[in-house]
Order: structure tokens, then sequence, then C-alpha cells
């Protein structure tokens, strides 16, 4: 294939020296001439293992050019790698004037190509850069349609300075946010070799897990280093603590909690962060990340409750109370949480929850529920049908199936069924369907 990189720095040039050892034949384009500079004489602008050897036998083989001219690079190349920098701007944005300029060069150059060609950004951008930023420039610039004239995609990279030759071997997986069946094909007959999965996906959803993996690495690492500082004032071995955790590949180390829901609660977790947090705290030992997590969780309850509010409706549904499906255990749920607001709301509020007796709750569970919400039980009903038909609104906190299908059979049309649990077939239900934050 004929390739044209634009922006020569670790992902550029790293793209550049593997494409062109796997054969292909590609143009290097960067504004800076030190940099084209070097590449022409067979050394790498980047400090980076098994740079050097390799790009200088890219050279060798005639495969690589370089060039400031965006036209000609563009006009004798198919598919063009966007790798150009966007640093952050002094409030914390991204600085995209390089990539905007680009926008309006290649965009310019389509102008006079008479073929196709695909456009593959791979810099990290905000979701909706692309689509909502880019593209319009480059549609005006060329005179030409996405889809038509040209194809614009998104293809975050996973490349780590240090490694980046060898994750761009193996990578974990390669995301191809794309709107057309040739951009797919073409990023198919460029990287369908690698020994990984190929994830086909919307543009903003693959702009989107750059940064959430990033961010999922600034995490574990924070975790970590968060972990260890505690374990310090212990006298605690912290690679020991954190090799044990590395070792439960069912919840710890997996994709276990790791898909979007309503907040957490139970027994277990408020409780053993405080403890954490209070432990720490006379230790003067500082855990910012975990200090905060309790918060966010309050935060996403309350963006729920809101939400609910917003409707308008006076008569809610609450289908579930335990903090989690298959439980009655009520300790710290953010459905009892939820039910107090609508209460002191004078919202008029209907509950079921199958597994949740009241005459059946014992020690923490009954002492809970007569602290709290000691009303409860006027507001409780047997059964499912009763709540529905008695609501404007459900909010649906369980997710098993029985609740399911009384819901498919029972809501109405005039109904909005606020959905906490991720529910399936949501279009068999007759009711508006609004999700948590989906």
């Amino acid at each position: 294939m004929n390739i044209s990189i634009f922006g020569l720095g670790y992902v550029g040039a790293v793209s550049l020296a593997c494409l062109a050892r796997d054969g292909h034949k590609v143009v290097g384009v960067d504004v800076d001439a030190a940099k084209l500079a070097l590449i022409a004489e067979g050394k790498t602008p980047v400090v980076e293992e098994g740079m050097v050897e390799l790009m200088a036998n890219v050279m060798k083989s005639g495969r690589v050019s370089v060039t400031t001219d965006v036209d000609q690079a563009v006009l004798g190349s198919e598919l063009s790698l966007i790798c150009v920098g966007t640093p952050s701007a002094p409030n914390g944005s991204q600085d995209l004037s390089a990539m905007l300029k680009l926008a309006h060069d290649l965009g310019r150059a389509m102008r006079g190509k008479t073929g196709g060609h695909v456009f593959v950004f791979r810099s990290t951008l905000v979701p909706g850069t692309v689509e909502d930023l880019l593209r319009p420039i480059m549609e005006q610039e060329s005179g030409k349609r996405d889809g038509e004239g040209f194809h614009v995609c998104f293809q975050p990279e996973f490349l780590r300075e240090g490694t980046s030759i060898r994750d761009y071997d193996r990578p974990p997986f390669t995301i191809v946010g794309a709107n057309s069946e040739h951009a797919l094909e073409k990023l198919n007959a460029l990287f369908g070799h690698l020994p990984c999965k190929i994830h086909a996906t919307s543009i903003r959803a693959a702009e989107m897990v750059k940064y959430c993996c990033n961010n999922f690495h600034a995490l574990k690492i924070t975790f970590a280093n968060e972990t260890a500082r505690l374990c310090e004032a212990l006298g605690v071995d912290a690679f020991e603590v954190m090799n044990l955790v590395c070792g439960d590949t069912q919840l710890n180390i997996s994709p276990a909690y790791l898909k979007p829901g309503f907040a957490f609660g139970g027994s277990c977790l408020p409780k053993d962060l405080r403890a954490t947090m209070y432990l720490a705290k006379s230790r003067d030992v500082e855990l910012p990340m975990l200090g905060h997590v309790l918060q966010s969780n309050r935060v996403h309850a309350e963006h729920a409750i809101a939400k609910v509010l917003a409707s308008g409706r006076r008569r809610v549904g609450m289908i579930g109370l335990s903090f989690k499906t298959g439980t009655d255990d009520l300790r710290e749920s953010p459905l009892v949480h939820m039910a107090e607001q609508f209460i002191g709301k004078g919202l008029n509020l209907l509950v079921y929850d199958p597994e949740v007796h009241l005459s059946r709750l014992l020690g923490a569970n009954r002492r809970f529920i007569e602290q709290h919400v000691p009303h409860i039980g006027s507001l409780m009903r047997e059964n499912i049908e009763a709540v529905i038909g008695e609501s404007e609104v459900l909010v649906v906190g369980l997710s098993d199936k029985k609740s399911f299908e009384a819901l498919a059979r029972h809501v109405r049309a005039d109904q909005i069924v606020f959905d906490l649990v991720n529910l399936p077939q949501r279009e068999a239900l007759r009711g508006k369907v609004i999700g948590l934050c989906w």
C-alpha cells in the first residue's frame, strides 16, 4: 500500500518504520526539517529501543521518503495516518492548532485529487473532534463529501514510549472508528495480520476509548501508589499486597465491575473505604484518590435522582430496594437513599423488591430500615404489577429476568422507565425508556 504519515513524533516515526519494514511504501511528512533530515539519512528522530537499526534498514530498502509537501504526500498515497501532536493548552484543553492547520491542508490537497483517499486520525482527540471539527474543514476545503470523495476514520494507538515497536507488533487490540466499509477494509488490509482482534465501532467511541484507557492506566498506577503509601505507614510489604491483589483474576484483574451502572452500596465497600481513610488519616497518610471515591459514588446516585425529579411526574414506582439484585441487604443501598429523597420531595412512592420482606428482616438490616426509612413498610407492595399499574414513572434497579418480563407485559405507553441496570431488549417496553448514563 502507498501510505503517507503526517507527524513524525513517537507514533508517526515508529509507524513509518514498521509499515516500511512490512513492505509498504511510506512517505513521512512533518514541518520540522531536522526530523526529515534525520530520517532521510537513515537515522531515528526519536529515542526508542530498536529504532536505530530499524530506521537504517527501511531507508536502505528504498520504501521510505520524506517531504514537507502535503499535496505531494496526499496525491502519491491512498491512505494517510495523521499523528500530529495535540498537547495541553494552559487551561487543560487540547491545543489543536497543528491539527486544524493540517485539516485545511489535507482538504486543499484533496481538491486536486481524482481518486479516493482514506484519512486515519491517530492523534489523541476529544470525542467529536473528527466529525464535528476536522471533517467539515476538509469537506469545505476539498469541495467533496466524507464517504464519497474521501473517508475519515479514527484509530487510537496504544504505543508506549520505550516499548513502542513491540507494542506495534503485539497490540492488545485494534480499534477502528469508521462510517464506511471501505475505510474498514483498508485498515483491515493494513493491520489485519497483527495477532489481535479488530473492533469496528463509531468514530466517537474510538476517540473516547483512548481517553478511557489512559485514565484507567493512571487510575491503576495511583491506586498501587496510594496502597504503597498506606502499607509503608503500617509496616506492610506493598509488593506482597499488590501481588496478591493481582492474583485474583475473577474480580480484581478482570472485566468484573467495569460496566456502567448504578452507585455501589452494601455492607462492605462503603464501610471499608471509610475505615481505610480513617486509618490513613490516623497515620498522616494522604490518599486523595481513594478519599474521593465515596464522593463520586454519591454524585452518581444524585445524578439518577435528579433525572427522575426532572421528569416532573409525581407517582414513582421503584423496582428494587436492596443494594444488589438477589439479596435482601438494605445497608447503604443507594436505592434506599433514592427512596428517602423521593419521600422527602413529597413524591407518591411505591416499592417492589421480591427479596425484601420487612417482617423477615433481622439484625443490621432491620436496624438500618428502622433508622433510615421506618415507614417504608407502608410503601412496599407484594407484586410488581401493582407498582407498575399505579405509577407514572418506574425506576428499575433490579436486573432479574422475572422483573424484565413483567415490565414488558405491563408497562404502558404513557409511562417513563428510568433504567439503572441496562435493561435487555428495551425496545420491548411500550413506555419511554431513559438510561442513567446511556
